[in-house]
C-alpha cells in the first residue's frame, strides 16, 4: 500500500491539530525501528505511533500500548535525555514528501531552551527516524546509514542531514500549469503513470482518483487527450492540491470481496459507495486497515502447513483422476473386440489357415468388418484371444468406474476444504478444518492428543428484510447447518457445481421475500470459488429436498428439487452479526 504524500499531509493536519503546543510526557521503544511517544495537550493524553519498518513505516495516533523492553535502546535513552517534558513547537511536511518534521523545545543541561528536529521518514525501506538539531546535523538516528550501505547520503551523528533526491519529481502544490502541461504530456504513457512519476506524493490510487474526477480513463495514453481533455485533467488535479493545501481531507478505506484493497486519505469517487468505508480521522483509518490487514496475513501464514497438505493432495489425485480417465478411455474398445471374437466364432469356418484377416457382416451394424488374425492361429484361439482382451477390459472397466468416481469425489472434498480456508478470518476457524483433515487421514492425530474443544461458529448475517442468515465456514458446520440447525421449511441455499458454503436462511415459516433469497444468494457466492466473478449461479431449495447420501464426505449433499439464479457476489450492504 502506498503510504503517499497526500495521506502524510492528512496526518500533519491532525497531528498539528491534535499535539502541537503539547508535552512529551514518556518515550519508549517497543520494537528496534519504533517509538511510542505519549503527549500530555489541553488536559488530554495521546499515543503516537512512529514506525521505521521497511516494510511497513508507519505514523499514527493510537489509544493502544505496547509493552517496551526493560532496558530501553540507546536511541531511547537520548530521546529521553533531550526532549523529553519537551514542548512540541510545530509539525511540518516539506513539499510533498514523505516526511514529517516535529521541532521540540525543551531545556538544555545548563537550562536554556533550546530546539531540536525529530525527522520521521516515511520511505519504504529508506524510513528512518532521525534526531538532530535545527542547524542540520544529525544527533543519532533510529538506524544508523553508512556509505558502504548507501551512496547517496549517510545517517550517522555529526553528519549533515539532508533530503535525497533521487528522483526528478516536481512538488503538486506549486507547480504551474505551463509545468504541468509539460511533464504530464511529455512521451506517451497512461495517464494515471504520467501523474504519478511527474510528481513527489501522489500514489497509483490518486493519479487513478484524478483522472476519473478528469471523466477520462487512467489507462487512457496521455498523448490521446485533446486540448480540453488535458484542460479537464489539470483542472481536477488543482482541485485536489487545492483540498490538500486547505486540509479538506475525506479519508477512506476501499473493499473488495469484503478485505481491505485500498485507501486514501481523499474520498475515492472512482470506487462503489457501498464498498467504501468512510473515516473522520486518518489515525483510525491506519489502524483499522492495517489490523485487518495483519490478521488476513497472519491467519495466512498460520494456515499455510494446512494450505500445502491441501494442495499437495488435491494435486495427487487430479493427477490420479487424469490416469484413471486416460485408462476408461482405452477401455472403450472392449465391445470392439468382443464382437470380432463372437464373429470369428460364427464366421471362422470359412478362414483359410495362415491368413491375416478376416472380412465378415456385423449383424449388430449389417455392415462389412475386417477382423485382424494371428496367422499362427486357428480361428478359434483367435476368437478366444478375443474374449480374453474383452474380459479383462471389462474388469478394469467396471473398477474404475468405481475408482473414478470416489477420485471425483475426494477431489470435491479438497476443493471444499482449500475454500474453507479461503474464507477463513480468525485462528479458532482453522481447528475444525484441521480436524477434519485429521479424520480423513491426510494429517495423523499426535500420540495421547484428544479432540480439540470447537469455538468456530457459523457466520451469522441478517438479510435487508430482518431475516437470519447463516454461512458455514467449513464441511463441518456445512453439515451442522443443513441437517442439525435447519427446519423442514428454511431455505438451503449453495453455489452450482462448485466448491461453497452452505448457507441457511431460517424463514419463521413465513413466506420469504424477493429480497432475502437475493441476500441469500449472494452471501453463497460470495463464499464460494466463485466470489469475485461478475455473475454466480445459485441452486436453492427447502431445507427438506437435501439429502445426505450414506457414505458421503463432510459438506457432500444431494437435491433433485431445485430452483437457481444468477447473482453477484457482492455482500458489502448485508449486515453482519457478531
Amino acid at each position: 500500500m502506498a503510504f503517499d504524500g497526500i495521506t502524510i499531509a492528512n496526518i500533519r493536519k491532525e497531528l498539528d491539530d491534535t499535539l502541537t503546543g503539547g508535552r512529551i510526557f514518556k518515550i519508549a521503544q517497543p520494537e528496534p525501528d519504533e517509538l511510542l511517544l505519549t503527549i500530555k495537550n489541553n488536559g488530554a493524553q495521546h499515543r503516537l505511533t512512529l514506525s521505521a519498518s521497511a516494510s511497513l513505516p508507519l505514523i499514527y495516533l493510537t489509544g493502544k500500548n505496547k509493552t517496551s523492553p526493560m532496558t530501553a535502546p540507546n536511541f531511547c535513552m537520548l530521546l529521553r535525555k533531550h526532549i523529553q517534558n519537551g514542548k512540541i513547537i510545530s509539525i511540518t511536511q516539506p513539499g510533498m514528501e514523505r516526511i514529517l518534521n516535529f521541532e521540540i523545545e525543551h531545556l538544555d543541561e545548563m537550562g536554556d531552551l533550546c530546539r531540536k528536529l525529530l525527522i520521521v521518514e516515511l520511505m519504504g525501506k529508506h524510513s528512518n527516524i532521525i534526531f538532530s538539531s535545527t542547524s542540520g546535523v544529525i544527533i543519532d538516528s533510529i538506524k544508523h546509514i553508512s556509505g558502504l550501505v548507501s551512496s547517496v547520503r549517510e545517517v550517522l551523528p555529526g553528519k549533515e542531514y539532508f533530503i535525497p533526491h533521487t528522483q526528478d519529481k516536481e512538488n503538486p502544490l506549486s507547480v504551474t500549469r505551463e509545468q504541468f502541461m509539460e511533464r504530464v504530456f511529455a512521451g506517451n504513457m497512461p495517464c494515471f503513470k504520467a501523474l504519478y512519476t511527474s510528481f513527489t506524493g501522489l500514489s497509483p490510487a490518486i493519479a487513478h482518483e484524478i483522472c476519473y474526477r478528469a471523466g477520462g480513463n487512467a489507462d487512457l495514453s496521455n498523448a490521446a487527450l485533446d486540448e480540453d481533455g488535458r484542460e479537464r485533467l489539470y483542472r481536477s488535479f488543482q482541485e485536489m492540491m487545492e483540498d490538500v493545501r486547505t486540509g479538506s481531507f475525506s479519508p477512506c478505506i476501499v473493499y473488495e470481496n469484503n478485505a481491505p484493497a485500498e485507501y486514501a486519505a481523499v474520498c475515492l469517487t472512482s470506487y462503489p459507495e457501498n464498498a467504501r468505508k468512510d473515516y473522520t480521522s486518518i489515525s483510525l483509518l491506519l489502524e483499522d486497515y492495517y489490523a485487518e490487514k495483519n490478521t488476513i496475513t497472519r491467519i495466512r501464514q498460520r494456515s499455510s502447513d494446512l494450505r500445502r497438505i491441501v494442495s499437495t493432495a488435491l494435486e495427487r489425485n487430479v493427477k490420479k483422476y487424469d490416469l484413471q480417465l486416460k485408462q476408461m478411455k482405452d477401455t472403450e474398445k472392449r465391445d470392439k473386440y468382443r464382437v470380432y471374437g463372437e464373429l470369428l466364432n460364427t464366421y471362422g469356418y470359412d478362414v483359410t489357415p495362415g491368413s491375416r484377416s478376416m472380412t465378415a457382416l456385423n449383424y449388430y451394424t449389417n455392415e462389412e468388418i475386417t477382423i485382424p488374425l494371428d496367422p499362427t492361429l486357428t480361428p478359434g484361439e483367435n476368437a478366444k484371444k478375443y474374449f480374453d482382451k474383452y474380459n479383462k477390459l471389462k474388469r478394469t472397466y467396471e473398477a474404475l468406474s468405481q475408482l473414478t468416481l470416489e477420485t471425483k469425489a475426494e477431489i470435491e472434498h479438497l476443493e471444499s476444504i482449500s475454500n474453507s480456508l479461503d474464507i477463513a478470518l480468525k485462528e479458532e476457524d482453522l481447528v475444525q478444518i484441521k480436524e477434519e483433515l485429521i479424520e480423513s487421514g491426510y494429517i495423523r492425530r499426535k500420540g495421547g492428543s484428544k479432540k480439540v474443544k470447537i469455538t468456530s461458529r457459523p457466520f451469522h448475517y441478517l438479510s435487508s428484510d430482518g431475516y437470519d442468515i447463516y454461512v458455514g465456514k467449513n464441511n463441518f458446520q456445512n453439515d451442522e447447518l443443513t441437517f442439525k440447525f435447519a427446519v423442514g421449511n428454511d431455505w438451503w441455499f449453495h453455489a452450482k457445481g462448485i466448491p461453497g458454503s452452505h448457507v441457511v436462511v431460517k424463514s419463521r415459516g413465513d413466506e420469504l421475500p424477493d429480497s432475502t433469497f437475493e441476500d441469500a444468494a449472494r452471501l453463497a457466492a460470495h463464499y464460494s470459488k466463485g466470489r469475485g466473478q461478475e455473475k454466480v449461479e445459485i441452486d436453492y431449495t427447502e431445507k427438506k429436498n437435501v439429502k445426505k447420501p450414506g457414505g458421503g464426505k463432510p459438506g457432500f449433499v444431494v437435491y433433485y428439487t431445485n430452483y437457481s439464479m444468477m447473482i453477484d457476489s457482492d455482500i458489502t450492504a448485508l449486515e453482519q452479526i457478531e
